[in-house]
């Protein structure tokens, strides 16, 4: 195996190909259609650019579909398409935030073409240094992605059975994200309230590394709040499936939504210095209460 495809480069996935390139494979992707600034990130990390997307699939042993929940089975749809008109053998890896019986369907569209199917998930940021992400994957061959132990990635393999990957994430990321929209909706409702000075003092008291993650983490959501909407909505259709309520993780994507509608949700994840602090966040998302 020596080319990878990133499908497509954006925050995470630009990440995941500079990795994958400074150890040593050839990282390509397909910018059509794609931002500027998604051209720069992937230049930036080395990823290749080739000239269409039947190049694309054709040149890559393995690709890592890294994306938005809601592209992720258009995105599967778009590579069956290229393998039915190539007759192309690769590996098609879904590294998304989906719930495990969409990620099922994916599974199935791939391989009814002759194509080889992982279900993947990523924990942890964007993996800039060694040991704080993990990749998690599912499926009855594993080999290829196991490979990338190789060069750059961790890699843990869950088993044969499509959906475990998917499921690992559906079920993390409702504690930290649904965490953050909780923490995120309580402290504008203190702010409405007027107790929001007394109720930080409380949390320093009692709370305090708690309240040390708000100040530390919160700020720096509003560009990723767009994105984290079609993410709560599959973790609340995960734990539906299962026979749970819906409604906890529905509830954090409409907080998600309502930090999407403020300017702050603008800003891109390079312009740190813009980002607010959490008295000013809180403050911008109590007027936009008021707005709607």
């Amino acid at each position: 195996m020596n080319t990878i495809g990133i499908y497509s480069p954006g925050d995470m996935g630009h990440t995941v190909g500079e990795v994958l390139h400074q150890n040593g494979l050839r990282v390509i992707t397909c910018l059509e259609g794609r931002s500027q600034r998604t051209q720069q990130l992937s230049e930036k990390a080395g990823i290749e650019n080739v000239n269409s997307f039947t190049d694309f699939v054709n040149e890559a042993d393995l690709i890592l579909s890294i994306m938005v929940p809601a592209h992720a089975s258009q995105a599967a749809d778009r590579v069956s398409e290229a393998l039915l008109q190539t007759k192309t053998t690769l590996t098609y890896a879904d590294c998304n935030a989906i719930a495990p019986h969409t990620v099922s369907k994916i599974g199935e569209n791939i391989d009814s073409v002759g194509g080889i199917f992982i279900d993947a998930s990523i924990i942890g940021p964007p993996p800039r240094s060694p040991g704080r992400t993990r990749f998690y994957v599912s499926g009855s061959n594993l080999e290829p992605f196991i490979t990338l132990n190789n060069f750059g990635l961790d890699v843990r393999p869950l088993g044969e059975e499509i959906g475990l990957a998917s499921a690992i994430k559906m079920c993390y990321a409702s504690l930290t994200k649904g965490l953050t929209a909780l923490c995120t909706e309580l402290l504008t409702a203190a702010e409405k309230l007027g107790v929001s000075d007394a109720l930080s003092d409380e949390f320093k008291i009692s709370q305090s590394a708690l309240y040390e993650r708000m100040e530390n983490g919160l700020p720096g959501m509003p560009p990723k709040a767009k994105r984290w909407i079609g993410e709560m909505e599959e973790i609340a259709a995960t734990f539906e499936h299962v026979g749970l309520t819906p409604q906890i993780l529905a509830g954090a994507a409409d907080m998600y939504r309502l930090v999407g509608e403020t300017h702050l949700a603008d800003l891109s994840p390079e312009e740190r210095e813009k980002f607010p602090s959490l008295t000013e966040l809180v403050e911008v998302l109590a007027k936009q209460t008021d707005n709607n």
